[in-house]
């Protein structure tokens, strides 16, 4: 498995998506791997399509999706998941506040675990006000679902393969906190790794704010009505390293 997709959700980021696409490029040509972007323009108003496209005609690599009005950051991850041809999946959003290179360079962990989940540790590049939001954020998560994570909220890399076990794709800033916690129920493999993010440069986090803050509560209600009050049904795919580690001591992985 030495395959990638970078998802990109955009929305009126025309100020940062052109950078945005172009670290991502440099950091997938440094780690050597097959890949693709795909551009998720959510509906945006301003020239972000129009900034996209024209990168789009010049590298056959990178696509785009359009989405005619705003389906939310969880709509736009989850498109780009079904439209990927490759092995793994990551998120990076068009705000350019991320840099691809601090994911991307854990890639080969992947031969061990089936996600990789980062955690900011320079927590100076936010505000004091998000920090503690994100304090209290994790501790609620972590104290409803039985868990402890450093964050749920980052550019998460995924085998794809066990994101086809999921009925349920939440379309809201919640998404991420969603697919972990109902995979890491299922018992998939998972590692935790440091994670530097830059300095926002212009603009505001989409992240914060009052119609954010109703779709997390409606996400954190709807997952913890299906984590303790529903059947669980676990169904490990079999393309992953979980199901590897689940088979009975002696028994070999079939070969091609």
């Amino acid at each position: 498995m030495k395959s990638i997709t970078i998802i990109v959700p955009a929305l009126n980021e025309e100020q940062h998506i052109l950078q945005a696409l172009n670290n991502s490029i440099e950091a997938l040509n440094k780690a050597n791997l097959k890949w693709e972007i795909i551009v998720i323009n959510d509906g945006s108003t301003d020239r972000t399509r129009e900034i996209v496209e024209e990168v789009v005609a010049g590298n056959p690599l990178v696509r785009i999706v359009n989405h005619d009005m705003p389906q939310g950051l969880g709509a736009s991850f989850w498109d780009g998941v079904d439209h990927s041809h490759h092995d793994a999946v990551v998120v990076i959003p068009g705000d350019n506040e991320n840099d691809p290179w601090e994911i991307i360079r854990y890639y080969k962990l992947l031969e061990h675990v089936d996600m990789i989940i980062p955690f900011v540790f320079n927590k100076e590049a936010r505000s004091v006000f998000r920090n503690t939001l994100s304090w209290v954020y994790r501790f609620i998560v972590n104290s409803t679902f039985k868990i402890n994570l450093n964050y749920t909220n980052g550019t998460v890399l995924y085998r794809k393969a066990i994101l086809k076990e999921l009925e349920y794709r939440s379309s809201s800033f919640f998404f991420q906190t969603d697919i972990l916690i109902r995979l890491i129920d299922r018992g998939y493999l998972f590692a935790e790794v440091p994670y530097r993010l830059d300095i926002r440069q212009g603009g505001k986090s989409k992240a914060v704010g009052f119609p954010s803050l109703l779709q997390v509560i409606r996400g954190y209600l709807r997952l913890v009505r299906d984590q303790y009050l529903r059947e669980k049904m676990v169904n490990i795919e079999e393309d992953t390293l979980t199901s590897e580690r689940c088979k009975p001591l002696g028994v070999e992985k079939p070969t091609d």
